[in-house]
Parts: structure tokens; sequence; C-alpha cells
């Protein structure tokens, strides 16, 4: 049950992070193009999250933020030994060279 509330309040949580952000970017655009760009209209709600969407798209992606390729990365760096961190700082190619023919 917990579980499911868990997840009903992260879900929740998003659907109003989403309607605020729609709703900044909505009085930011009416408050700033109109003035700026000559024939530029005011949006209404529904094109102001529309533009969010289509900003995350073209500049964001649906990728996420790479917390688990950041996770994993430190949990690797964390497993190296003295000689092999000083080694990749001192020449970062030569993490990729190592394993170079490996599988050859």
């Amino acid at each position: 049950m917990k579980l499911r509330r868990k997840i009903f309040a992260k879900a929740l949580l998003l659907v109003l992070i989403i309607a605020l952000l729609g709703w900044i970017v909505m009085r930011l655009w009416n408050w700033i193009i109109p003035t700026l760009v000559i024939d530029a209209h005011a949006i209404d709600y529904p094109r102001a999250i529309g533009l969010l969407v289509l900003c995350r798209i073209l500049f964001g992606g649906f990728r996420g933020h790479g917390g688990c390729y950041k996770a994993r990365q430190w949990r690797h760096w964390q497993q190296m030994t003295q000689q092999e961190r000083e080694r990749l700082r001192n020449d970062p190619t030569s993490a990729s060279r190592q394993n170079e023919g490996a599988g050859t």
C-alpha cells in the first residue's frame, strides 16, 4: 500500500511541476516576446505546454539526466587502484588504449 501511495505522490508532484513550468513559460513568453518581436502574439496555456515539450525534445531529449551512468562511473572509479587512477589522470586516452585488442 505504501508503494502505491508513493508512486501516486510522485506522479502528482510531476503533474504539478509540469503545470507550474507551463504557467511560467506562458507568463514569460507573454511578458517578453510580444514587446521584442514585431507581430508576435501572446500564447495560451496549452501552447506554453507544447513549447515546453518542444524545447525538451530539441534541447534535452528524453534520455534523463545520466544518473545511472554517473553512478556506474563513480563505482568504477572507486574500484580502481591508485596506480590506475594516476594513469587515468595523467593520460585520459590510456584507459581506452588499455582495452584495445582485448577482444581479438
